[in-house]
Formats: structure tokens, sequence, C-alpha cells
């Protein structure tokens, strides 16, 4: 763990064993929050945490030192390598990748939550372990859940948000091999209008921008997503909303 990249603004923690890389602004805050062992153990037993239902749960909880909230995510595998490894990854682990895919999506102004920090921990041999810390975003609600109780017109607002995420995806050259409806959340920004953001980067990879596969793929996957929610949960989500996202997707790219 010797050689994890520093990207701009943010610097390197050594912590009893653990490694993480945090931004230099809340650098001692994460600090401190290691002093409970994992930043997912100091944000699941924080007094004020919220827990976050998704593939596992995270939790959301203030900054040591500060009000910024933030979210922690234990990384674990999904598929096949899940009954297998579970939360142990080969060194370095996923985390310094969803930390430069998100700052690459940001610069592509892609929104997703910004990574405050990553913590690295030894699992025997070359087996690691991983949390990653990012900024919770206010007031947001997940395409799920929102669909869930949504009006028409929220529906049709969020719908298009999603299409625009998803345009600014292939355009950038973003493929998201975990594109969900689950993984795109969605808050009214400053001026009202609703904003997407995508979560869980560390399943984003990069190919050529602009690449009309790269949409394809995006929209297949949310396809899927969207119909195994349809399926297995009864989520109201019909093929002719699934085509008009499509439709605006391949048209605003």
């Amino acid at each position: 763990m010797n050689r994890l990249p520093i990207p701009p603004g943010y610097t390197r923690i050594d912590a009893g064993g653990v490694v993480a890389v945090a931004q230099a602004s809340h650098a001692d805050a994460v600090r401190k929050a290691l002093e409970w062992g994992t930043l997912h153990d100091w944000a699941r037993l924080h007094p004020a945490t919220r827990a976050l239902a998704g593939r596992d749960i995270a939790y959301a909880a203030p900054l040591p030192l500060s009000d910024v909230r933030v979210v922690v995510r234990h990384n674990r595998h999904g598929g096949l390598l899940a009954g297998l490894t579970g939360d142990r990854f080969l060194a370095p682990t996923r985390a310094p990748l969803e930390l430069a895919t998100a700052i690459r999506l940001h610069q592509a102004g892609i929104p997703t939550p910004e990574v405050v920090a990553y913590a690295v921990y030894h699992a025997g041999g070359l087996f690691r372990r991983s949390d990653v810390m990012t900024l919770e975003v206010s007031n947001a609600v997940d395409l799920a859940t929102l669909l869930e109780d949504a009006t028409d017109g929220e529906r049709r607002t969020a719908l298009a948000a999603t299409a625009r995420l998803v345009s600014r995806l292939g355009a950038a050259g973003a493929r998201h091999h975990d594109l969900n409806i689950k993984n795109i959340l969605l808050r009214r920004c400053d001026d009202g209008a609703m904003c997407a953001y995508v979560l869980d980067v560390d399943r984003v990879v990069f190919g050529r921008a602009g690449d009309a596969g790269l949409l394809e793929g995006n929209l297949k996957r949310l396809e899927r997503s969207a119909r195994k929610w349809r399926e297995q949960k009864g989520l109201q989500l019909g093929e002719v909303e699934l085509r008009a996202v499509r439709e605006m997707a391949s048209a605003q790219h």
C-alpha cells in the first residue's frame, strides 16, 4: 500500500496499520474517525448516524470536528465473487480507482458524490478491505424510491434528468457496469431543476468519448434493472417510460 496514488488536494494518512487517502481539508476529521478502528465502524456507531439501504448498508453521519455530513460505504464484491471473497480484495482494492473515477467524472461535468476519503485495511496476505467516504447529497432520493409515489409531473422530471445523466455518461466515454435505478440519485438543484447523480462509480470504465456503444450499454443495463424491479418488487415503470428515457438520452447524445 506504499504506492497509493495521491491526487492533488488529497493527503495520505497512516494510522495504526491503516492507510487512508483524504481531502487535505478534512484530514484531521478522517484521522479522528479512524480512532474507531475503521471508517465504517465510526459511521455505524455514530450517535447521529442514518442507515442507507442498498446492496449493503451504508451510513451517513456528520464528520468529527465539523457539521459536514458524509456517507461511508464498505466495499464488497458482487456477483459470482460475492460468496468467495466477500469484502476482501487484492491490494490496493477498488477504492483508489473509485477516487480517480469520481475526479474524472467531475472534470467531465457529470454529477457524482465527491470522495472525501478512503481507507484500506490489511486482511491477510495480499488481501485488503476498504471503506469509501463521500459527501452526502442533501435532500436526495434514489430513482427507485422516488418512483414509488411520485406524481406524474415528478416522474417526467425525474426520468428526463435520468436521460440527461445517461447521455452525459456516454458523451464522456463512461460505461457503468452496474447502472441501476438504485445507483441514480435525484435532488432539486439550486435553480429548481431536477439533478441526477451517478453512484457506485467504482464500476465505471472509460472508453472513447461519444461512443454510441457505450451509451447503448448503459441504457440496456438501466433497462434490465428497471424491469427486474418491476417484476420482483412491483415498481410502476412501464415500457413506454423506458422508451422515452432511451429516446431522450439518444437525442441528447
